[in-house]
């Protein structure tokens, strides 16, 4: 686990900030495996929220790692892994 880590609440905070949030939509609730189409997040507001991670994390997302990740659990696991990295080299 990367000393500075990347959790669902930093990524619920940025959504929030970048994209707001669908009405319908309990960001509240237990979303960890709720696609981001679904939680009403497309991929303008993926591309907006992976530059607000760059911003405050450090960490650049290829489009295809971002696209790939289309859960906050498995986009939480690619930051995370990618702060891994920056601590190792």
């Amino acid at each position: 686990m990367p000393a500075k880590e990347f959790t669902l609440d930093d990524l619920k905070r940025i959504l929030l900030a970048g994209a707001g949030a669908d009405e319908s939509v309990d960001l509240d609730a237990d979303i960890s495996d709720t696609d981001f189409e679904t939680l009403g997040y497309e991929s303008l507001a993926l591309l907006e929220t992976s530059s607000r991670i760059e911003r405050e994390f450090g960490v650049s997302l290829d489009e295809g790692a971002l696209f790939d990740a289309n859960t906050p659990r498995a986009l939480i696991a690619v930051v995370n892994n990618h702060l891994l990295a920056l601590e190792s080299a």
